[in-house]
């Protein structure tokens, strides 16, 4: 099913609490898509905390299937919002030092 080297592939796999977190499925939802044969899986441990690792294209494709295409949308765009303010907040901190650090030289130079 999986492609050639899909595995190894950088962003190409999740693991079932990120794509919890992505795409607002829960296990339960996973484990009907494996008992199902649309998804492929492997297991993992970390810090001796079970996961498992999906591939994002078969997962997008179960979602669409199952959910529906808008439902699909909606996920990958809240997600995308979630990044968008989550950098607007580092940028705007960033900036607040950099602005106060100017009026600390502008100070020493009078």
């Amino acid at each position: 099913m999986a492609e050639y080297g899909e595995w190894n592939r950088k962003g190409a796999t999740l693991s079932d609490v990120t794509a919890k977190k992505e795409y607002g499925v829960d296990r339960e939802f996973i484990a009907k898509g494996i008992r199902a044969g649309k998804l492929e899986y492997l297991e993992g441990v970390m810090w001796g905390n079970p996961y498992l690792r999906l591939l994002r294209s078969q997962l997008e494709k179960y979602i669409a299937e199952e959910l529906g295409q808008d439902t699909l949308s909606k996920e990958k765009n809240k997600t995308k919002l979630r990044k968008i303010k989550s950098e607007i907040s580092k940028v705007k901190k960033k900036l607040k030092k950099l602005e106060e650090r100017k009026i600390e030289l502008e100070q020493q130079i009078k």
